[in-house]
């Protein structure tokens, strides 16, 4: 399997699971983001993964247009409006995807070390 098929099964992964337990809460709930808030703080083992689900998707989005850009990456608001709207699992690995259609279309090979021995 391609490593931009992976990223892609990571892509539906990164939907899939996070969404199999928001949409449940949004369906009982509504969508009241004091209560998801609350509720996601509510104690220092939420807080310790709220905090760092938050800081992960900042430094990603920082990550990604710099690299992005850097590289030309077409379409790097995709993996920012998925990074907002579903978070980091959806993010990073689309942006590792249409980086890595970028590198084959620039003709760039990146070929890991185990790869290379083969």
């Amino acid at each position: 399997m391609s490593r931009k098929s992976v990223y892609l099964v990571f892509c539906v992964l990164g939907i899939v699971l996070p969404y199999s337990q928001f949409v449940p809460w949004v369906l009982e709930h509504g969508l009241r983001m004091g209560l998801f808030f609350h509720e996601l703080f509510a104690n220092r083992i939420g807080g310790f993964f709220g905090m760092d689900v938050l800081v992960s998707a900042v430094v990603l989005i920082f990550f990604l247009r710099r690299e992005g850009k850097r590289l030309g990456v077409r379409h790097l608001w995709l993996p920012i409006v998925g990074t907002l709207t579903v978070g980091v699992s959806l993010g990073f690995p689309l942006f590792l995807y249409l980086r890595e259609r970028a590198l084959e279309s620039a003709g760039i090979a990146v070929v890991a070390k185990s790869e290379a021995r083969t």
